[in-house]
């Protein structure tokens, strides 16, 4: 698995999403913090309700290396799961990203821990921890179903998940994908000619 999931670190989100005819892309408004940010890992799910971030302290203690923490927080955008300080932690224990449907804080002090985190942006106010939610359940985020283990990639464009199941094939499929996109810009790049070519092939089609 951890080789799978080193190779997806270099196929863009864009390839893998066609591979899979454009679904199981998180939703649009969750984006990176910085745009260098790519990442590839496996899911630790996190649910939580609105307004309590517990289980991301119990989701954190119970990760391993590599892992991305994918939290439900049901696209609340008024108060933060994290701030500065978690995201250290989570960066400390070698967490790989922190995925969220929702928001955080302390934006400036997190871009300077330079840990890829993905959100739908930021707030002022924090949660409580009165200890409701869970980790390693499934979970909706983004708009896409997520499952302990899943294989999450992101990158500049936005979030994919990746069924384990399927993981080989996406993997074998999408870079294929990218070979292919790279043999066509060799051909017509810079060729006016080959350029018209191809969009004749297109609207054939």
């Amino acid at each position: 698995m951890e080789n799978i999931i080193t190779e997806f670190q270099n196929i863009p989100t864009t390839a893998i999403s066609d591979v899979l005819d454009g679904l199981n892309n998180l939703n649009s408004a969750i984006k990176p913090l910085q745009e260098h940010y790519r990442f590839a890992g496996r899911a630790l799910t996190v649910q939580l309700p609105i307004n309590d971030n517990r289980a991301v302290l119990k989701a954190i203690g119970a990760a391993q290396p590599g892992d991305v923490l994918v939290v439900d927080s049901k696209g609340d955008t008024y108060r933060a799961i994290a701030g500065d300080f978690v995201v250290g932690l989570m960066k400390t224990m070698g967490i790989r990203a922190l995925v969220i449907d929702g928001v955080i804080r302390d934006i400036v002090a997190i871009k300077e821990l330079d840990f890829p985190v993905f959100s739908r942006g930021t707030t002022v106010a924090s949660s409580g921890k009165a200890g409701v939610g869970d980790i390693n359940v499934p979970i909706s985020c983004g708009g896409v179903a997520v499952y302990p283990g899943d294989i999450i990639v992101g990158d500049a464009d936005g979030v994919v998940v990746v069924t384990q199941k399927n993981a080989e094939e996406i993997l074998t499929k999408a870079k294929e994908k990218v070979a292919k996109d790279q043999v066509r810009e060799d051909t017509i790049a810079g060729k006016p000619e080959e350029i018209k070519k191809y969009i004749a092939q297109m609207l054939a089609k």
